[in-house]
C-alpha cells in the first residue's frame, strides 16, 4: 500500500510501497501528485528498474523533453538521458549535471519544465559517505513570504529567462573548455518570458517563478532596476531556511517539481568515484491543461 512519509523539512518526502517496474496505477498516480504538490520532492527508494521502465513511468506526468544532448541518451529508450562522469574509450557516456549552480530546468522554454526523474544507478562515496547531493529550494514558501510591497510590484511582471545567460557563466569559469553558443544555436533555443509570480498548477499557490540560472532581466524595468530586483528575488529564495538536502542512495528514484524548487548538484566528487544517474525531463504541457486538472487533480 502507498505511503508517503514527509521529511519533516521546508522540503521532502519519502514514497513507500511503489514498484517502478509495474505500471502505476491512477489512484496511485493521484497520490503522487498530490504528494509532489504538497512536498516539492519526493525519493521513492529502492527500486530495480530499467529504463523503458523510468520512461513510462515519467510519461504518466507529461511528455518527456527529447532532443537534447542526444549522444548521452539511452541507445534503446532516447527518451532516457545519461547523467554521468563515466568515461568509455576515452569518451564521456554521460552528461555532467553537478556545478551548475541553482536553476530550473526548461524555464528558458516556451513549455516550462514540470517535473525531472532521476534514478540513481551509482552514487560516489568516500569513506562510506555519499557524494554529490543534490539541493533545493522552495519557491512556494519564498514567493508566501515576499513582503506586501513587493508582490504589488511583481503582479503582472514577467521576466524574460535565456538559455544562453547560463551557458556564459558556465563559459567562464577558470578551466572551461566552452566554446560561445553560436548564432544558429542560439536561435534554437530563444529567450522566454514567464510570469515571476505563478499560480501554482497542482495546489494554486503562487510560485516565485525567477531564477538564478536562465532569468536574465524583468521585463519593463530600466536594466539598473532590474538587475536590483532579481538580485533581491534570488537571495531572498535562496535562504537558509528554504533549503532541503537530499543525499543520494543507489536505487533511489527522485522527481521534483521544477516550478515549486529550485535545484543544485553539489560537485564534491573525483572523476575517479564513479556516478551514474538515468533521468527524464518532463515538460508542463499537460499539468495546465484543465482536462488534465479535472481528471487528475480534482480525483484527490
Amino acid at each position: 500500500m502507498l505511503a508517503i512519509e514527509p521529511s519533516g523539512q521546508v522540503l521532502g518526502a519519502t514514497v513507500h510501497g511503489l514498484d517502478l517496474a509495474q505500471p502505476l496505477a491512477d489512484a496511485d498516480f493521484v497520490t503522487l501528485l498530490q504528494a509532489l504538490g504538497r512536498h516539492g520532492v519526493l525519493r521513492i527508494p529502492g527500486q530495480r528498474i530499467a529504463p523503458r521502465h523510468l520512461r513510462d513511468f515519467s510519461r504518466r506526468f507529461g511528455p518527456i523533453q527529447t532532443g537534447i544532448a542526444d549522444r548521452f541518451r539511452d541507445p534503446e529508450v532516447p527518451e532516457v538521458g545519461i547523467l554521468s562522469n563515466l568515461v568509455r574509450d576515452g569518451k564521456p557516456i554521460g552528461l555532467a549535471d553537478a556545478g551548475q549552480d541553482w536553476h530550473t530546468d526548461m524555464s528558458y522554454t516556451a513549455t516550462r519544465g514540470f517535473v525531472n526523474v532521476l534514478y540513481a544507478v551509482q552514487v560516489p562515496r568516500r569513506d562510506g559517505r555519499p557524494l554529490g547531493a543534490t539541493l533545493f529550494a522552495n519557491t512556494r514558501a519564498a514567493a508566501r513570504d515576499l513582503p506586501a510591497e513587493v508582490v504589488r510590484r511583481l503582479e503582472g511582471l514577467t521576466a524574460t529567462h535565456d538559455f544562453n545567460v547560463f551557458w556564459e557563466r558556465m563559459r567562464r569559469r577558470p578551466g572551461s573548455a566552452r566554446a560561445a553558443l553560436t548564432p544558429e544555436q542560439r536561435a534554437k533555443r530563444p529567450p522566454a518570458r514567464h510570469p515571476v509570480l505563478l499560480p501554482h498548477p497542482i495546489t494554486g499557490e503562487t510560485v516565485l517563478y525567477c531564477n538564478p540560472g536562465y532569468a536574465e532581466r524583468i521585463d519593463g524595468l530600466d536594466p539598473a532596476e532590474s538587475a536590483s530586483l532579481l538580485d533581491y528575488l534570488i537571495a531572498h529564495q535562496l535562504q537558509a531556511k528554504y533549503r532541503y538536502a537530499h543525499h543520494w542512495t543507489e536505487g533511489d528514484v527522485l522527481i521534483w517539481d521544477h516550478i515549486g524548487t529550485l535545484h543544485n548538484a553539489i560537485p564534491d566528487y573525483r572523476p575517479d568515484e564513479p556516478r551514474l544517474m538515468l533521468r527524464c525531463q518532463v515538460m508542463a504541457a499537460d499539468v495546465f491543461d484543465p482536462g488534465f486538472q479535472q481528471r487528475w487533480l480534482k480525483a484527490a
